[in-house]
């Protein structure tokens, strides 16, 4: 009885964990968010803060991946290598899409439109012919529609405000101020959406690469460090101020140290972790929650404004986001039943074929 309460604890907690792990991760993700405004609000630069967060995870992450795969390592070539320095191209935009964005409008609108990624990867999955539409399978039209659901959340969540439900205005209620303050929303609004759609680009191509070469953590490992190079050219030209590149013990220095170690180094980690264990499904079903969690952080401890145009928006994201995951698990539930019954039926001729091998 001891013995079997003890394995009932075991297989519970082994369930939980994945669970535990991307709870962390998205909750790191949001986070992030929250102090990476909060640095931008108080003069840092998103260009100086991409470098070095960058740098910092490549620091952490350059030594652990060889380390853990010191033995039995396939060969890096320069087709692999000019692949993975794409692929940071493309992270690099996104990553500078979202500091721009939650830069100009809010976190909340940030992890708002982090739902648009799969809609946009869908879309681009078929334009490079990695998926069919099929518009007699419920799959595909799910998928479909929930995409057009999402593009239209995001509308809303961009271009409509609505009034203030909680944290109201008291002051600077102008309405040059208000204009401008809606025109900011907008461009942020456009910069995450660019954002959204270079991260649906650097999973088409992050997942041709793995199949090519198979090691997460030194793919990840020469990714940040091709991103650092990237934001470290662009920072130059963008700027020329050498005050911006000092290191102040202020909200910047926080915001570095914790996008560099918890929510690069430590994020990637738990969702790499969680992948090969649940799926892509599993994590994938966890992006909704960042929302909730930078709402409650923007709200009770910074005392951000929540309008009614970002919940509305942000409900039918999710909407359309829960339909484009419900049909790609659908999918993928009938290519595994197709996979198991072309296995029996397989495995069910090969005797007949060596009964009449050895009757010969």
């Amino acid at each position: 009885m001891v013995g079997w309460g003890v394995r009932s604890l075991w297989a519970w907690m082994e369930s939980s964990v994945p669970f535990l792990g991307m709870v962390l991760a998205v909750t790191a993700l949001a986070t992030n968010m929250i102090i990476s405004k909060m640095a931008m609000s108080t003069g840092t630069s998103f260009f100086i803060l991409s470098v070095y967060s960058n740098a910092l995870a490549t620091l952490i992450l350059f030594p652990c991946a060889f380390f853990f795969h010191r033995s039995k390592r396939p060969p890096l070539t320069f087709s692999i290598l000019w692949r993975i320095f794409l692929l940071a191209l493309f992270g690099y935009i996104a990553d500078i899409g979202s500091y721009a964005g939650i830069n100009y409008s809010s976190p909340t609108l940030g992890t708002a439109l982090l739902n648009l990624v799969p809609g946009f990867t869908y879309i681009l999955a078929i334009i490079f012919r990695m998926e069919g539409l099929n518009w007699r399978r419920s799959t595909d039209i799910a998928k479909s529609t929930g995409t057009v659901i999402s593009i239209a959340g995001a509308s809303v969540v961009t271009f409509y405000k609505g009034p203030a439900i909680i944290n109201k205005l008291h002051t600077l209620n102008s309405p040059i101020f208000l204009l401008s303050s809606q025109q900011n929303w907008i461009l942020g609004g456009l910069f995450l959406t660019v954002a959204a759609l270079s991260t649906a680009s650097w999973c088409i191509l992050q997942s041709s690469i793995l199949k090519m070469y198979p090691i997460e953590m030194i793919v990840v490992a020469f990714y940040c460090l091709f991103v650092t190079i990237q934001a470290g050219a662009v920072s130059l030209i963008a700027e020329r101020d050498i005050t911006a590149w000092r290191l102040q013990a202020d909200m910047g220095l926080v915001a570095i140290f914790y996008a560099g170690i918890v929510n690069i180094t430590f994020r990637l980690f738990i969702m790499s972790w969680c992948l090969p264990r649940t799926g892509p499904l599993f994590v994938s079903l966890f992006n909704p929650l960042t929302i909730v969690i930078a709402v409650v952080i923007g709200v009770v401890f910074q005392g951000e404004v929540l309008y009614c145009g970002s919940v509305a928006g942000a409900l039918i994201l999710v909407i359309g986001f829960y339909a484009v995951m419900w049909g790609r698990a659908e999918e993928g539930k009938t290519k595994r039943s197709n996979e198991t019954n072309n296995v029996e039926s397989s495995g069910h001729e090969v005797p007949l074929l060596q009964d009449k091998s050895e009757e010969a």
